[in-house]
């Protein structure tokens, strides 16, 4: 139960791109300070991130609670995995499986098929992606513009574009 005053934990299901793409920028921690954030993993996403490095930041991450692994259980988790994993790769369908029978919200960058299944299946409103998780830093205080742009032009030497120039230009106003 939530503090009177204070939301509701909302939990969010992370999709590995946005996970590398935050090791990218060293910014992982963001996860652990986004009230009322709680971020997860399947274990399907843990065992897609397979450069050594990144696998061990991730790690550490976990055991340090900053992210909780998470498996698929429920028959009704495995039966939309199952479908899912016919047209989405392992760890966007246990994403999608966790988030649509648990109600919780989605963080991943994938669009395209994985778009569409998303919308279809949650509707509008319950996808996070690299650039409204940054946005949300900042807004929270936790993050600069300038912290944020740095971390862009990062994810661009890592072939992230985003489509804006600055953060400036997103941040609500």
């Amino acid at each position: 139960m939530s503090p009177p005053g204070s939301s509701p934990v909302r939990v969010v299901v992370t999709d590995a791109n946005i996970l590398i793409n935050l090791i990218h920028v060293g910014r992982l921690d963001l996860l652990g300070k986004l009230p009322p954030y709680s971020f997860v993993v399947p274990e399907e996403v843990v065992k897609e991130v397979k450069d050594p490095s990144q696998a061990e930041a991730l790690q550490t991450a976990i055991s340090s609670g900053l992210l909780q692994e998470v498996q698929l259980m429920d028959p009704a988790e495995l039966t939309v995995y199952a479908d899912l994993i016919q047209i989405l790769g392992s760890g966007e369908a246990a994403c999608l499986s966790l988030a649509q029978c648990r109600q919780w919200l989605i963080a991943s960058d994938e669009k395209k098929k994985f778009g569409r299944e998303t919308l279809a299946r949650l509707g509008a409103g319950r996808l996070l992606n690299t650039p409204g998780i940054l946005t949300l830093a900042i807004s929270s205080g936790i993050l600069t513009v300038e912290d944020a742009d740095r971390a862009k032009a990062v994810l661009e030497q890592h072939r992230f574009i985003m489509s804006f120039r600055s953060f400036r230009e997103v941040l609500p106003r």
